[in-house]
């Protein structure tokens, strides 16, 4: 297949994109490389993936020196003449879109960033797609959608309606853009409800960059709601293996649906919603343990109130995607955590 990537310099876009070069597939790979985190750990990623980063900050095609059939060019979102460009002159089979502007506490102080990106963002691929039709769209959500939820496991089959920060807002309203495309439009679209991905170049904001960082270097960890939180930890390469398995077989309409008991995982049009999580929720003081562990050092903790945007509680009902696709996530924790700490021991002894 012929693949576009979006946000191939982020953290899993760069592996998906890398995981599909790798199989054959001829890779299409965008990024505006914004600001929002230091860009050098973006850059690292593409240098990673066999890219000169100097070449990378311009607006031209670079070539992976790796992978012979990926290719990236910055390019953001917004630009509604150059996606549309892209997606004319390429004529991709498949789209993965995987960029936003990510963050719940960063939407509080600068909400008009996600609407931009977001929103008007996904509005200039859902508007590519209708008029090159690309034989599936897979795009990225999230598990923060399940907001005020406290129906544990999280279902695909639950209504989520009472989001609690703006990002997980914008990712609703991207699942029902999503859907009004697949209805009028008949594009095969699949939203990926993401559960906390960590692993090797993981985001500098997440909670395993924080902590590991904070706790080399003798700071204390800020632990909020004092400790009394789970999350379902999803390790990066289940993720990705997830990603492709989905990518791979477009969504296709139910036709047992009815609107008169409507199923928000599914539609009659060719739309689909699945949960990618680890289906085991991990308390944060145990997740805290298995980064002490790897690094053989005890955190100082400084215990906190729940901050704005945040939920108690996430955890992932993932039967449909083990029955529709046969995968479930499996990394243990103290595993992934092991390899986050290695790998971030040598990204920061080169000097990144």
């Amino acid at each position: 297949m012929k693949v576009l990537v979006t946000g191939t310099a982020g953290f899993i876009g760069s592996f998906v994109a890398v995981r599909l070069a790798e199989r054959g597939d001829e890779v299409v790979g965008i990024d505006n490389i914004n600001a929002y985190y230091d860009v050098n750990l973006k850059y690292g990623r593409l240098e990673k993936d066999g890219f000169d980063p100097e070449k990378a900050k311009g607006g031209g095609w670079v070539q992976s020196k790796k992978y012979p059939a990926f290719r990236f060019r910055r390019l953001d979102l917004e630009d509604r003449a150059g996606l549309e460009g892209l997606f004319a002159k390429e004529k991709f089979d498949s789209v993965c879109h995987l960029a936003a502007q990510a963050g719940v506490r960063y939407s509080l102080s600068d909400p008009r960033s996600y609407i931009a990106a977001n929103i008007g963002g996904f509005t200039n691929i859902l508007e590519c797609c209708r008029h090159q039709a690309p034989k599936h769209l897979v795009f990225a959500s999230s598990s923060s959608v399940y907001g005020l939820n406290e129906a544990y496991p999280f279902s695909t089959h639950h209504n989520v309606d009472h989001p609690i920060s703006l990002y997980a807002a914008t990712k609703k309203a991207n699942e029902l853009m999503a859907h009004t495309y697949s209805h009028l439009f008949g594009i095969p679209v699949t939203g990926l409800r993401f559960f906390t991905v960590y692993g090797p170049w993981g985001r500098p904001d997440m909670a395993l960059f924080l902590f590991t960082d904070a706790i080399l270097k003798d700071r204390p960890i800020d632990v909020f709601n004092h400790g009394n939180m789970s999350r379902d930890f999803t390790y990066i390469d289940d993720i990705v293996t997830c990603v492709v398995k989905v990518l791979d077989r477009p969504a296709a309409g139910d036709p047992s649906w009815s609107g008169k008991k409507p199923d928000p995982a599914r539609s009659e049009a060719p739309y689909r919603i699945y949960n990618i999580g680890n289906n085991s929720p991990v308390k944060l003081m145990d997740f805290v343990e298995a980064i002490e562990k790897s690094l053989k050092k005890k955190a100082k903790k400084n215990f906190l109130p729940m901050q704005p945007g945040d939920v108690a509680v996430t955890w992932a009902d993932v039967e449909d995607l083990v029955k529709d696709f046969g995968y479930r996530p499996r990394t243990p924790v103290q595993e992934g955590v092991d390899r986050f700490v290695k790998w971030y021991t040598a990204f920061t002894e080169r000097g990144a």
